[in-house]
């Protein structure tokens, strides 16, 4: 029997990471959201989150680089290290490729936390309705489509060793490796941005980078040099 090869639209292979981490991800905003309602109701979770946010202003951008590093590079580098494995039993990414995306996550926060200062003194600081809804638009419709989604993409293809440049030549670069990640994107940031944009500027990034150490995850099954593999059938 012949056997036929027809590789699924982009658009399938976000919604299919989306279906697969939709449980996942609304406990994590779900978990975000008590974060945010705890700061402003619960005199503990107030007082530690303050704590957190005088700290975190104390380290300045050292806090940005090295939390971002943290919970975007280390942690699921460590996860897909020893957890993912190819067809030959190897894991999926090295040490050395380990450091390169912990350096990539560093320098994202940075990027992320100055994101965050700028949307600040250009929209304002308060936590009602109008100033996080327009933080959110210009966040998920202008920064993350334009920039932070296919940097990303582009920053873990070249991670994986895939030849980048080569990519690009085949055309449909965009179609073919930023749109998947752009649903997932929606799918699990656009909640979750409202949610951060609800805290004080200074207590923005950490919680980003709670959500981030799971969306890091998606990015990397997403990314995988076989995520968009054809379908074979009999």
């Amino acid at each position: 029997m012949n056997s036929t090869a027809s590789a699924p639209a982009p658009w399938q292979s976000g919604i299919r990471g989306l279906r697969a981490n939709a449980l996942p991800g609304l406990v994590l905003q779900a978990a975000a959201l008590a974060l945010v309602l705890g700061y402003y109701h619960a005199p503990a979770v107030h007082q530690a989150l303050s704590d957190l946010a005088r700290f975190r202003e104390r380290q300045d951008i050292a806090f940005s680089a090295g939390c971002t590093a943290l919970t975007g590079g280390l942690v699921p580098f460590l996860y897909l290290h020893y957890g993912q494995r190819n067809a030959s039993g190897r894991p999926r990414y090295g040490w050395g490729q380990g450091a390169a995306l912990i350096g990539f996550w560093a320098y994202r926060g940075l990027e992320v936390d100055y994101w965050y200062r700028f949307q600040a003194l250009m929209v304002g600081t308060g936590h009602d309705w109008r100033t996080i809804a327009l933080k959110s638009f210009f966040d998920q419709f202008l920064y993350s489509p334009l920039w932070a989604v296919p940097m990303t993409a582009a920053a873990y293809e070249r991670i994986d060793g895939e030849g980048l440049a080569a990519d690009f030549r085949r055309g449909g670069w965009f179609r073919r490796r930023v749109l998947p990640l752009m649903i997932s994107n929606i799918g699990v940031w656009l909640p979750a941005v409202a949610i951060i944009y609800a805290l004080p500027t200074p207590l923005q990034l950490p919680l980003q980078n709670i959500v981030l150490c799971f969306y890091t995850l998606i990015v990397a099954h997403q990314t995988s040099p076989h995520a968009n593999d054809p379908v074979r059938g009999g």
